[in-house]
């Protein structure tokens, strides 16, 4: 998931007299990576943490809380497509369409029968296996809702609220949040409203609209499994600690042995593919730039400059500075 996913989550758990940092820590998220889109964090963390922050600070609305601190903006381009799209339902669609860009571990789907008055909105955790994730749902809900009201206009208010969970033993404020009533142990997670919502026009900008989709559609994971989707998400860890197994797994809702299984069919392994990302960026940077080679270390996901020197080695058969001056043993490309 995004790192926008928690935007808010220190402040609210500060608030709340918790210790975001511990929660963090705990659920092994980096601190740095939250509320930053162009960083990304295991959604089996987020809903860990979420769980945790609930507990930790007593408050069985944290989810709900946190929601009222995002919107629209935590969804990136995503949000940017949405915005600029000619309706609210051509708005929603994008949303939908694009939904994996934000986290493959989710999705979203509007439902609108041609012959009923009401549509629905459908909110599910698509990994397999997924935790308890009740404050991760209520928070989804939430935002959405909240997303709703943006694009529809403040007076948009949900028919009624579907949610999956058994009703809290304690009385809860359900209804006056979501503004409407909320029914319990549902199937899934989702609302109803009013399906000529979606026929309402937005200030629409089209040539924006097309520019941002055809951004989202050449960063979404494609549908089928391959190596591709990996090394996109590697390239993108790189700088953030170094790609790690288990996130990117997570990242494209998969177990970390599944993935493994998917590679090995194709002849390669997660290890071969950051070490040929890293080869790749490392020649880049290297041939084009000039950037100081403790930097470097860095944005390659080394923890020292050193380990650099010797990856270089077995890469080029020379040291990074030499490779930068043009004296290669090995072929690089």
């Amino acid at each position: 998931m995004r790192g926008t996913s928690l935007q808010g989550f220190s402040e609210l758990v500060v608030e709340l007299g918790g210790d975001p940092e511990a929660l963090l820590r705990d659920a092994h998220l980096p601190p740095a990576a939250i509320g930053d889109h162009d960083s990304f964090v295991s959604y089996r963390g987020v809903v860990t943490v979420l769980e945790a922050a609930a507990a930790a600070t007593g408050a069985e609305d944290f989810g709900r809380r946190l929601a009222l601190r995002q919107g629209l903006d935590i969804l990136g381009p995503l949000g940017v497509a949405a915005r600029t799209a000619a309706s609210v339902g051509a708005a929603l669609a994008a949303i939908e369409q694009y939904m994996a860009v934000y986290s493959p571990a989710i999705a979203v789907r509007v439902a609108a029968p041609p012959d009923e008055r009401l549509a629905h909105f459908e909110w599910r955790i698509v990994a397999d296996r997924p935790p308890p994730h009740r404050q991760s749902a209520e928070l989804a809900l939430g935002v959405s809702v909240r997303v709703f009201r943006l694009l529809a206009g403040d007076d948009f208010r949900p028919v009624t609220v579907q949610l999956r969970h058994e009703q809290p033993t304690v009385a809860t404020a359900h209804g006056d949040y979501f503004g409407c009533p909320v029914r319990f142990g549902e199937p899934g997670y989702g609302f109803s409203f009013h399906r000529t919502t979606l026929e309402r026009p937005l200030s629409s900008d089209s040539s924006v609209h097309a520019v941002v989709r055809d951004y989202l559609g050449s960063i979404a994971p494609p549908a089928e499994a391959g190596t591709e989707p990996v090394v996109r998400l590697i390239r993108r860890m790189l700088a953030t600690g170094g790609p790690d197994l288990r996130l990117v797994a997570d990242q494209l809702a998969l177990h970390p042995r599944t993935l493994q299984r998917q590679l090995s069919g194709r002849g390669t392994s997660f290890a071969t593919l950051v070490d040929e990302v890293r080869r790749e960026e490392a020649e880049r940077y290297l041939r084009e730039t000039a950037m100081p080679l403790s930097q470097l270390a860095g944005v390659l996901g080394f923890s020292e400059q050193s380990a650099l020197s010797r990856a270089s080695r077995r890469w080029f058969g020379t040291s990074p500075t030499e490779v930068r001056r043009g004296n290669v043993t090995a072929p690089l490309g």
